[in-house]
């Protein structure tokens, strides 16, 4: 009898006992003008100019939002260059020579508890905007424009699932920080207007959970509770978390505004109180390297490294005679590349390098795996030849755009079937 599978080996266990190495010396930072939600943008500054942590020195432009963008270290514009992006795509990147003085920027400036307790919900979203913030659970969304819907916000959950495999960003972060994220989520609770607060973690990090619970000994008067849930994946997807941690079940494609709640990333959540306290932007990000065709180590590097860089710190690759497979982000939902010139951004957490071990594709086998594992319940094998054909209106009545692109349904093709590229290809055909 095929059964649903819900647990994948995560990958985790000796990346979080590896140390994370603070690297600062870069001697080049490059910023992309562009990305996968903004394509277009322009640079403020000119070559020659002086620049400092925090100024802003262009502006990404999106559909309906602009996206700030901000020097992370302090030093000299010397030109432009292309390199790859969180996307995959080779983009215009500002060059800043970096002089490791780190010099902050006049704005800089930390805010007292007491001006803090001062801000209106319009401030916040102001604070929020200027800093540039975003998903960086890995969606890039514009985090200002959550805390800007008028409908009545009851809870704020604060998601450090991080079910994708190899990923440890968020879990590195609780365990360091854990209290910045806790103050970060107060924050969005003042400016939603939200009484209650939950922080979702896996049932299996008692240790996160006991230095969560430490930290909120601190802010008793605050309603938050921690909720553990599932250990499988994705339960990191927001409906899955919302529906475990808090009981409520929220349709596929409904704002999860309309029925009370606001959901962050924990790393994000870092992000806001270090605009609101700090008046930071987002200047580093955990990066981990990872796989069985590289030398593995995690780093806290600035936004705008290059990993090159840090690949090369890291011992580089492992027998490099052998072809490699490389993933931008975790094995099931991140992203191929052909080359490792890739910027450090606000959402890139990892690099994975696996010693490639080509695997034949054969013929469906209609076993129904890939249909009992999705958890939007669509019908992966279905869609894929609706696309064959380029069937439009059999993609729509298949519900392709339900897809999360979680992986799931190529991780249990018997076939190994490429079935989550089809999902993607078929969203892309049912526009």
């Amino acid at each position: 009898m095929i059964a649903k599978t819900k647990y994948i080996p995560d990958g985790k266990k000796e990346l979080k006992e590896l140390p994370i190495i603070h690297y600062l010396d870069a001697e080049y930072v490059y910023y992309p003008v562009t990305s996968a939600r903004c394509p277009e943008g322009e640079t403020c500054v000119i070559g020659g100019q002086f620049v400092k942590v925090g100024e802003i020195i262009g502006t990404r432009k999106g559909a309906f939002f602009e996206q700030p963008m901000h020097a992370t270290v302090s030093g000299e514009v010397v030109g432009n260059e292309k390199h790859i992006d969180q996307s995959g795509k080779l983009v215009d990147c500002l060059i800043v020579k970096n002089d490791k003085k780190y010099t902050m920027h006049s704005t800089i400036v930390e805010r007292s508890d007491e001006e803090i307790d001062q801000l209106t919900k319009e401030d916040f979203i102001k604070i929020v905007k200027d800093a540039g913030l975003v998903g960086l659970g890995g969606s890039a969304f514009p985090t200002y424009i959550k805390l800007e819907t008028k409908d009545t916000i009851d809870v704020v959950i604060a998601n450090g699932v991080e079910c994708e495999p190899n990923l440890i960003s968020d879990y590195g972060l609780m365990m360091t920080d854990p209290r910045s994220v806790i103050e970060g989520l107060i924050y969005a609770m003042k400016a939603s207007g939200a009484k209650k607060g939950v922080i979702a973690i896996k049932k299996k990090y008692s240790v996160i959970e006991e230095r969560l619970n430490f930290c909120l000994h601190s802010f008793s008067n605050y309603d938050i509770k921690i909720v553990k849930v599932g250990n499988y994946y994705p339960q990191g997807w927001e409906l899955a978390m919302i529906k475990n941690a808090l009981g409520i079940k929220i349709p596929q494609g409904e704002l999860l505004s309309k029925y009370g709640v606001l959901n962050f990333n924990v790393s994000t959540l870092q992000s806001i109180y270090n605009a609101v306290k700090k008046r930071l932007p987002v200047l580093e990000r955990l990066f981990t390297i990872s796989g069985d065709g590289i030398h593995n180590k995690n780093f806290r590097a600035r936004i705008g490294t290059l990993v090159t860089e840090l690949i090369a710190l890291a011992g580089g690759y492992k027998n490099p005679e052998q072809p490699k497979v490389m993933i931008l982000g975790g094995p099931m939902m991140g992203t191929n590349i052909m080359r490792d010139d890739v910027v450090m951004t606000h959402t890139t957490t990892s690099l994975i390098v696996m010693n490639d071990n080509p695997i034949k594709e054969e013929a469906c086998v209609h076993c129904a795996s890939c249909v009992y594992s999705c958890p939007v319940e669509i019908q992966p094998v279905q869609i894929m030849n609706a696309y064959k054909v380029k069937d439009k209106e059999m993609l729509k009545t298949l519900e392709v755009n339900k897809c999360i692109e979680c992986g799931l349904c190529s991780y249990v093709c018997p076939s190994k079937i490429h079935l989550t590229e089809y999902m993607r290809l078929g969203k892309r055909l049912a526009k």
